[in-house]
């Protein structure tokens, strides 16, 4: 049995690299691997041809078009990265046999309100990039193949660029920053992400019915401001020198920083059908930010 994993290089990819690895073995592909296999997906048909030679028992797809705001000005690519070429992998699968994994966003949904989306909730995306993702998971659907779509929110990893990088960055050379308080969710680590996946794999096994649409986040919620908040405080305590403490992080309000994409307010996201069916306990969002920041400190 393979598992055929595109998208490796990727946050949640990377770390799909290790959770799946007990699992069986892994054909592992980019857009840009040399070779006969294509994982391009600006070019969905070759993907096609890819899933046949490979002839998986899973299809895990980490590759999206993630650029929110350079989706608003290339409408096109981003429909045919998130939303045909997914389709044109639930076709492959449906055909196989195949189970496809694939993840989506809480930019699927409008981002009014303040309580928790469930997975029955309406969607209504604001921006190029969550109706494109939103059109991916319709095809999956419409497809009929054996799926399982984990939709998450405010992805980081430890490896490549994230928010607290960014926030030490600013930290370490300014006075004061300013950082978004209107907008609410979970960060959620990409090692959280798949090692989810890689439990939930387990389970569709041994119990096929489980198939469907999960959210999957960290529990808690915070705001960019208290997220900020939190790194450069645990930075301070790790002995890290920086110019800004935690009361130099002022709240401010989305329309501070103007961006081409309209980002959701609420991006809460209920878990209890992820954890009823799969038997889990999610972390806090705390606990996953603080191992990354112990990696990404060297503390």
């Amino acid at each position: 049995m393979k598992i055929l994993l595109l998208g490796k290089n990727g946050q949640v990819g990377w770390e799909l690299q290790r959770a799946l690895a007990p699992l069986s073995e892994i054909v592992a592909l980019d857009f840009d691997s040399p070779g006969p296999l294509s994982a391009d997906f600006s070019r969905p048909e070759s993907l096609a041809a890819t899933v046949r030679a490979v002839a998986p028992r899973l299809i895990v797809n980490a590759a999206a078009h993630t650029a929110v705001d350079k989706a608003e000005s290339e409408p096109d690519l981003a429909r045919t990265i998130n939303a045909t070429a997914p389709g044109v992998l639930a076709r492959e699968a449906t055909a196989l046999g195949a189970w496809l994994v694939h993840y989506s966003t809480d930019y699927v949904f409008d981002g009014s309100g303040t309580q928790p989306w469930t997975e029955e909730s309406p969607t209504g995306p604001l921006s190029v990039y969550g109706q494109t993702k939103l059109e991916g998971e319709q095809a999956i659907r419409a497809s009929g193949c054996r799926h399982l779509i984990l939709r998450t929110s405010w992805v980081y990893a430890a490896r490549g660029g994230n928010f607290a990088r960014t926030m030490l960055r600013l930290a370490a050379e300014r006075d004061r920053l300013d950082v978004i308080d209107d907008q609410v969710g979970a960060p959620t680590g990409a090692d959280l992400l798949a090692d989810l996946t890689a439990h939930a794999w387990r389970t569709l096994q041994a119990c096929p019915e489980l198939a469907g649409t999960y959210h999957a986040v960290a529990s808690g919620e915070t705001s960019w401001f208290g997220y900020a908040q939190h790194v450069v405080r645990v930075a301070h305590a790790s002995g890290l020198a920086l110019k800004v403490t935690p009361e130099a992080i002022h709240p401010v309000a989305t329309s501070a920083f103007p961006t081409p994409a309209r980002r959701p307010g609420n991006s809460r996201m209920d878990t209890t059908k992820l954890r009823h069916a799969f038997g889990l306990a999610l972390p806090s969002w705390q606990s996953g930010v603080d191992r990354m920041l112990t990696e990404v400190l060297g503390r």
